[in-house]
């Protein structure tokens, strides 16, 4: 099958640089706007491309800062262009090269798929139970062998159910394997790595050359390209999705934010003046506009709404 990517992708990967690149700007009109929106609900491939634009945006802003120069992270036009340049790059032959459509296809034919803003609860063939978190993709596998779930993006929680026939019950990710020993858990996985946090009973999670790592109830850990880290305790922003709430413990708050932004479509942008500002409480992911109005009314911020689809939070006036 040949490994590059369809006209129709390279051109919504081009459309998504160019209003990015403009709606960045500071200078787009509500009639762009408006004109972005539609653009943006008018096909599951802009909005596929949307998102892979946003990526690349996240992935400047985690650049280490030894290499995040002004040209990259700044507001300005440089920064822009950095990011519309990154675009053609993935519109073009690197496209493939740098996963976009190997991912893209395992998204959209996905056995189980949640779109921006959903959370949904499954049943599985074994009586296990299965919640998926906002825009995530999984594949599940279960026959007489083996109970295999692949999650390609996004996060899900499993409540795993008895199996008479001792089937394993496992869950990938492209960084890993966690293999469940009878439990509750949550597999979480993004373009930088994977997190497993165990809620109950254990699992044992490899990695490529990795010594396995067993987690018990109360655990978490992080697992790269590099391997799996070092095991941390759950704090109460464990699993807090799966009852509607985002919880910042003396987070940064454009962290925050970029979680926040996972559940709402459209652009939600942190000035850069109050990016480092550390907030705590608990946030709505089921009305993330109410989220925003507590964040504005529990700190010195202010929420600048152009409209429901660009929303800045600044310092207070």
């Amino acid at each position: 099958m040949s490994q590059t990517p369809s006209a129709a992708q390279r051109e919504a990967i081009r459309a998504a640089a160019r209003w990015y690149a403009q709606l960045s700007s500071g200078t787009a009109s509500d009639d762009e706007q408006v004109q972005w929106q539609r653009w943006y609900d008018s096909n599951p491939l802009h909005q596929q491309a949307w998102q892979r634009m946003q990526a690349v945006s996240n992935t400047l802003g985690h650049l280490p800062r030894q290499l995040a120069s002004s040209t990259l992270l700044g507001a300005g036009r440089a920064r822009r262009q950095v990011l519309y340049g990154l675009a053609m790059l993935l519109g073009g032959g690197a496209f493939a090269t740098l996963g976009w459509r190997s991912e893209m296809r395992q998204v959209w034919t996905a056995s189980h798929r949640t779109s921006v803003g959903e959370r949904r609860s499954f049943t599985l063939a074994d009586g296990s139970r299965m919640m998926l978190d906002t825009d995530s993709a999984v594949d599940v596998h279960i026959d007489e062998q083996q109970r295999l779930l692949v999650l390609h993006r996004g996060q899900l929680a499993i409540s795993t159910a008895a199996d008479p026939s001792a089937r394993p019950f496992m869950v990938d990710t492209r960084f890993g394997r966690v293999l469940a020993l009878g439990t509750r858990f949550i597999v979480s996985v993004d373009d930088q790595g994977s997190e497993v946090a165990v809620q109950e009973k254990a699992v044992r999670v490899s990695a490529g050359l990795s010594q396995p790592v067993h987690l018990q109830a109360g655990q978490r850990v992080s697992v790269g390209p590099t391997g799996i880290g070092n095991v941390r305790s759950n704090d109460a922003s464990v699993g807090a999705w799966q009852e509607g709430s985002l919880i910042a413990i003396n987070q940064r708050l454009d962290t925050l934010l970029a979680q926040l932004s996972r559940y709402r479509p459209g652009l939600l942008f942190c000035d850069p003046a109050v990016a480092a500002l550390k907030v705590s409480g608990a946030f709505s992911i089921t009305d993330t506009d109410l989220a925003l109005t507590a964040l504005q009314s529990a700190f010195p911020l202010d929420v600048h709404r152009r409209s429901r689809y660009w929303v800045t939070v600044a310092a207070r006036d």
